[in-house]
Order: C-alpha cells, then structure tokens, then sequence
C-alpha cells in the first residue's frame, strides 16, 4: 500500500507547486522534464528505485494532469471569455438573491466544446420579481461572460478552485422545469427540504445554526455569530467535514441489523449521499473518501493505513480539479487529519497514562470523563499543530481561545448534529411533535451561542500575525516542534518546550500591545477595501472614526478584531461622517461585538434605512446617541478630538462630519467624502492647524484633497483608504496635488492597515 504513497503524494505535490508556484504556459514542459527523470537507468537498485521512479514519475503525472485539464476543461471557457451570446444552460444549486437580482449556480452547454461550470447574475424580471429557479431546471439565457480567473480586481483561483470557470450576467429568456428531477439533483433537493424541516421545528434564534451545522449552509447565520465562531476558532463546525460525518457515522453503527457488508455499502451511500447535499466541498469529499476507505478496508482484507488514505484521497480531489490545490478549505481539511493523525493519538495516550485506574463506579466514571476531555484536547491540539500556520497565512489571525471553546461545545454539538439531523428527518413528516422534542438541542444550540459569542469578546480571544513579535513566535513555536519530533529517546518532557512556546507567546502579545499602545496617540487607518474605519488610542482609550468598507470581510469585525487586539473591551465613542455603506455599513456588527459607550452621528436625512438601522442596534446595545448640529470638543484620554459639525447641504457627503484629534504638535484629520467645496468651507471657518496627517477624503476623488485645503493644512503624511473599485480611486489628480504639497503618500489598498504612533510630548 506505501507504494500508493510514493506516487500519490508527489503528484500532489506537482499540482500544488503548479497552481500556486508555477505559470500555467510551463505546467506541461515542466511535466515532460520530470517524465525524462523517470527513465530506467538510474544507479538506484531494489525498494529505493522502485520508489525513486514512482516519485519522479507522481511528479511528471501532476505536472502534466494539471495542463492537460486546464487545455481540455478550461478550453469551451475560454471559448466564451468575452462574448455575449444565448446560450442553454442547467441550473445545479439553489439561487441566491444579491442587491442586483440573483446568482445560480448553473452548467453552461455551448455548441460546441465540453460544457462549463459557471456562476450566473440573473436582472429582476419586468415586474421586478426574481426569477423562480431550482436545481434541474433548463434555462435559455442571454448573457455576457468572463473567465472567473479574478475576485474584487484581483487575478485569483477562487472560483476554480470551486470548479467554477466563468461567470455571467445576463437574463433568462426561458425556463423550462423538467417533469421528474433528475437523481444527481436529488442531494440539492434533499438539503433544502432539511433546512425547511429545521425552521419549522427549531425556535428561530436557534435554526440558523442548525442548518448550518447540518448541511454547511451559512447564508442564513447570523454574521456576528459567524466572525464569533471564527474569532475563537470554532468555525470548522459550520463548515462539513470529517467530524460531521464522524457524527453521522455514529449514527449509522447504532442502527440495528445487518451484514457487515451490507451495512459497510450503505454507509459508503449515506456518506456520498450526504456530501452531495452538503455541497460537495473539498473538505467533506475528503472526509467521505477517508471514511468510506475505513468502511471498506476490511471487506478487502486490508487494515487502514492514515499515510496511504490521506495522500489517494487528495490525488483523487486533485484529479477532480486540480485547482482544488487553492481552496483554503482543502488545506485546512488535510492540514487538521494530518495534525490528528500525527499527534492526536500518542498525546491522548501519554495523558491516560497517568491518569489512575480502579474498579469502584466512581473511579471508572471518572475514568471515562478523562477520556472523553484529554481525548477532545488532543484532536484540538493536533488539529491545530498544522493549521494554525495557514489560518496565520490565509486569515492574518490565531485564535488562542480554540482549545477552551472546542472543549466546551464539541460534546454538545455531537448531540446538536445527530438529534437536529433526526428530528429534521422526522419534522419531514411529524413537524408538531419534531418541534416538541426540539426544546433540548434547541438549548443545547443556544450554549454553544452563549459560549462562542463570550469567548469572542475577550481582548485576546484571536491575535493578528501582522507583527513582528507574532511571526516570530510562530517560528520559535515550530521549530521547537520540529526539535521536539527530531529528538531521540522517549519525549517525556514535553511540557517544557510546551511552557516555554507558552511563555513566549505571553510575551510576544505584551510586546505587540506595548508597541503600538506606547505613544501618546495611536492611529490605524484599517484596511477595509473601499471605505473608510480609522481607529485611535490614546491612554487606555479607544475611538473609531466611521465603520464601512467593501471587503470580504465585515467591515464591524476588522474594526473590532484590532480594537480587541489592543486590549480594549469597549469603544469610548464611535464617530460616523456620514450614513453610507463604505463609512457605516459594519457598525450593526461591531455593536454585536464591541460594547461602545457613545455613538456620535451627523443629524441628517432622517430616513435614511442605514441610518434608521444603527439608530436601532444602538438602543438593542445600549450604546447612547449624541447627535451633532454645531462643533464639539471631547477628550479621549490625553488627546482631544473636535468635530465639526455639517457645513454643507444636499447630498450625503456634503451633509457630514470632519473630524480633528490632537494630540502635542500630533494632528490627524479626516473629510469624510466632503468634495472641495466643502473643504473650502472648513478652511475657511475650522481654524485647522498644520497637520501631521491627512486622511485623504473620499478614498482620493479628484473632487476631494483639494489645493485649499493641501495650503491650508500642509499635511506631511496623507493616507488613502481605498481598495478595489470601478470609480477610478484614487485619481490621479489628487495624487498629483498631494504629491505637489509634499506629502508622504500610503494606500491600503497597497500596504494594508497604516498605524501612524505619536511620541509622548515631554513635560514643560
């Protein structure tokens, strides 16, 4: 079976190194090089050249599999790049609704080529309705496409990674629903009619996450839940894996009756069946093929081997699509079997060692408590041993609070999963009675809510790896991890390197605090895409100067993840220019997860729904509103902000606020979206002072940082908040006028979050 190995695991290997290394023009020659190696004539001799050509010739079968299917299953996509056509179409999942209309996901079949996976933004229909699809409806639809080889501007493999190659935009001039729908549809239908069963039966504060836990499906979680569930590294529950279907293995082995061949089929059925229905990611496939490899290992008179499974299990993905290599589902997914595979075992062994046996009830009781606790700790601590460095990479956080909340809801939640997954079934057909014998995963549901959400609000709960001190944790962290298993003799002593990575890790936070906490004034202008979040600390006490931004991630959660990060537990003010998405749209999130004292807002277009919005978060977290109609002065620890209060009148970002924080000689402003008229205004009636930093306003409009201003102010240092956008920010004229005033210019866009740190002023 290792021979399987040694082919598998380069192959894996070739394809990663090509889709993350490698450009795509040099996949196949790079592949007939490697093939050239595996030619017989090498000095090797026996097991080590039998290994030497399986390797070489995995690596040559991954190089060239890899151009091979970007040539044959990428061509029809390519194909269609850039042309507007009518063309048929399958629908294969649910639609979404968006602002715009809707997105399904749907297979294209062209005249001529292999048919295309793509994801398609239907427009409203004439009376403005959405269009009514399901999964196996036929579409004649009118659409423009383009490769889905980019995301918010970027060149990126996200959607091939989901194996999807195109998107479109267009209408539906046909649909036709088929009489019977076909069976690889079934999966589809079959976890919708689940999540209906789930809502009916479940109260509502507890259903989302029920749905979620069952088939994967986040759309309806509440967002703040969900950053909760990632802030304390609990989000793997969400997404269906192998402890899901764990869960649901469990299930099955209860079941009474039947051959052991029998039973192992149905539930190689039931496995597939389920991913199906949980959207076949990468992470749920790979717990499918691993589980169902266990189930059939016997019946061929085979014992399982982890090496062999994890490595075909992941050849045969990448098969599928190599693209899958960019899915950070799938590294995560393998990293964690890999860390519980590698660790999980011999940790959860060493720690029943010593703890004491005996045959009174109590002492057996006790027993099997220390199992099931030192058992969950050490998957927790393995799966965490590979994926913390990619969570660092991909998500620029580790949680410190993973083992706690794994420890605390993962016994709840086997529960939640398999009595939600029985009464779901059930509610199919008895909904009344499902309801009743709801109340207890219900309360279960609402635990593991409670847990999460308190875990998520402690100062530390998740640090940010953009310092310094962290990256350098982590490194000191696995190489004494790499010593540690490089080691000879017995590893008794583990709990030193353990301590000692413990004591550092204390020490790398205190050192990342202190530094940026340690000046008179700290600020951070925050990169939330394209909008604007500027913190600003000053003795233990925080503000935020607007919360909006376009990124993937909720501009609520970036703003509190860092204020977090410093130490705060609440937010002395939150200070809004104005009532837009990009400056305000995450302060409903960041009521949920930051306590804020006060929330200062411009008194203006008092039916606003964003506006009306945050007035009622406000009130649900009793945050107080302090309403601005003429300029104030307020102190935050040792500096001072003044806001100005509207200067003009008419559209949004004339009607808004501008704010002065001092701190010394420190000045820092911000304009909101204000255009140059505005600006004048404020020259002419703010007094400013000369000003260390300017944050540009309106994300660097040639219709804002006018000339007025760049004199009046002469600012040294000038950041634009800006990401990606299709207004043309920032425009070169402002860049031009700020470069003329002599500014040092920053993006975030370019350079991610800016911190500028005021020194304390001496004592006079």
């Amino acid at each position: 079976m290792r021979k399987l190995v040694c082919f598998a695991a380069p192959f894996a290997a070739a394809v990663f190194l090509a889709v993350h290394l490698l450009p795509e023009a040099f996949w196949l020659p790079a592949g007939g090089a490697c093939a050239l190696l595996s030619l017989p004539g090498l000095p090797l001799k026996g097991r080590r050249r039998l290994s030497w050509m399986l390797a070489v010739f995995g690596l040559a079968a991954g190089l060239c599999w890899s151009g091979l299917y970007r040539c044959i299953f990428h061509a029809s996509a390519r194909t269609l790049d850039g042309t507007e056509q009518l063309i048929t179409a399958a629908v294969t999942g649910w639609p979404r609704e968006t602002a715009y209309g809707c997105q399904a996901a749907v297979r294209l079949y062209p005249e001529e080529g292999l048919p295309v996976n793509a994801l398609l933004y239907l427009d409203p229909l004439e009376d403005g309705s959405l269009p009514e699809l399901r999964p196996g409806d036929r579409l004649w639809v009118s659409a423009r496409f383009r490769l889905a080889d980019t995301a918010a501007g970027a060149d990126s493999d996200y959607y091939y990674s989901r194996d999807i190659q195109l998107i479109a935009y267009g209408d539906a001039a046909e649909i036709r629903r088929p009489d019977r729908v076909p069976f690889r549809y079934w999966p589809a239908w079959v976890s919708r009619a689940l999540q209906e069963s789930v809502v009916r039966c479940f109260p509502e504060d507890t259903a989302p996450l029920v749905v979620a836990l069952l088939t994967g499906d986040k759309s309806s979680l509440p967002g703040g839940l969900y950053s909760a569930l990632r802030r304390t590294g609990a989000a793997h529950v969400v997404a269906v894996s192998g402890m899901h279907l764990s869960f649901l293995m469990q299930m099955l082995s209860a079941l009474p009756g039947g051959r052991r061949r029998g039973r192992a089929l149905l539930g190689v059925g039931v496995l597939f069946f389920f991913a199906a229905a949980a959207g076949n990611t990468p992470s749920v496939l790979r717990a499918a093929f691993m589980h169902a490899m266990m189930l059939l290992a016997p019946l061929a008179d085979r014992e399982e081997d982890h090496l062999t499974s994890l490595a075909a299990v992941l050849m045969l993905l990448l098969i599928q699509n190599p693209y899958a290599a960019a899915s950070v589902s799938l590294q995560l997914s393998f990293a964690a079997v890999a860390g519980i595979y590698l660790f999980a075992a011999p940790l959860h062994r060493r720690w029943m060692e010593r703890v004491p046996g005996g045959t009174a009830p109590w002492s057996r009781a006790a027993r099997a408590a220390a199992w099931w606790l030192t058992g969950i700790v050490a998957t927790t601590v393995g799966a965490a041993a590979f994926t913390t460095p990619l969570s660092a990479y991909h998500f620029h956080t580790v949680s410190l609070v993973s083992p706690l909340t794994n420890l605390l809801v993962l016994g709840p939640l086997t529960l939640i999963f398999q009595s939600g997954l029985a009464l779901a079934l059930a509610g199919l057909l008895l909904p009344g009675p499902a309801g009743v014998l709801a109340v207890l995963p219900a309360l279960l549901a609402r635990w593991v809510r409670w847990v999460v959400t308190a875990l998520a609000r402690l100062p530390f709960a998740a640090v940010g790896t953009g310092s310094l001190y962290l990256r350098l944790w982590l490194l000191l962290a696995y190489a004494a991890l790499a010593l540690w298993l490089l080691g000879r003799g017995p590893r008794q002593r583990m709990w030193l390197p353990a301590g000692a990575c413990a004591l550092c890790l204390c020490a790398a936070v205190a050192f990342q605090t202190a530094a940026r906490t340690g000046g008179a004034l700290t600020v951070t202008v925050l990169d939330v895409g394209q909008g604007l979040s500027a913190a600003f600390y000053a003795g233990g006490h925080g503000a935020l100067v607007d919360c909006g931004g376009t990124g993937r991630e909720n501009p609520g959660d970036r703003a509190a993840d860092y204020l977090q990060s410093l130490g705060l537990t609440e937010l002395d003010m939150l200070i809004l220019t104005h009532y837009h998405a990009d400056h305000a749209g995450g302060v409903p999130r960041l009521l949920e997860r930051l306590a804020v004292r006060r929330l200062i807002l411009p008194d203006v277009t008092p039916e606003e729904p964003l506006r009306l919005e945050i007035e009622a978060a406000a009130a649900a977290h009793g945050a107080d509103i302090l309403w601005v109609d003429r300029d104030l002065e307020l102190p935050l620890g040792d500096a001072r902000l003044r806001i100005y209060a509207p200067l003009g009148a008419g559209s949004a970002n004339e009607e808004g606020l501008s704010v002065l924080c001092s701190s010394g000689e420190f000045d820092v402003l911000l304009t909101g979206d204000m255009d140059s008229s505005i600006e004048r205004r404020l020259v002419k009636y703010g007094e400013l002072p000369d000003i260390k930093l300017l944050v540009a306003g309106h994300h660097g409009s040639k219709y804002a940082s006018s000339q007025e201003l760049l004199l009046a102010a002469q600012p040294e240092y000038a950041v634009i908040s800006v990401g990606y956008n299709r207004y043309g920010h920032p425009a070169p004229e402002a860049l031009e006028r700020l470069a003329a005033a002599g500014c040092e210019l920053y993006r975030t866009d370019w350079m991610g979050s800016v911190t500028f740190i005021a020194a304390a002023q001496p004592a006079s």
